[in-house]
């Protein structure tokens, strides 16, 4: 797990040039507002791995070890419930 700098956004808009430096050479940067996580400060090169690492959906499909796997996916016909409790 990285460890992430915190800082309020008072300090991070005072030091912003800081949190910039940081980010690029130290990794993410959290900044809270009012005691709440806001936003994260990332390098270009950080945001552009993440990017990298997406994954659109049909190829999460595609690579699913289900692929091939003949499923029933009929509905089951049977009468509602009648909201009896268990």
């Amino acid at each position: 797990m990285v460890m992430m700098r915190t800082w309020q956004l008072q300090e991070a808009k005072n030091k912003f040039s800081e949190v910039v430096t940081e980010a690029v050479s130290k990794g993410p940067q959290l900044i809270t507002r009012r005691g709440t996580k806001a936003v994260i400060v990332v390098s270009y090169e950080e945001f552009q791995r993440l990017l990298a690492a997406q994954q659109n959906l049909t190829e999460f499909f595609r690579q699913s070890p289900l692929v091939g796997v003949d499923l029933d996916l009929s509905r089951d016909k049977s009468p509602v419930r009648d909201g009896t409790p268990l």
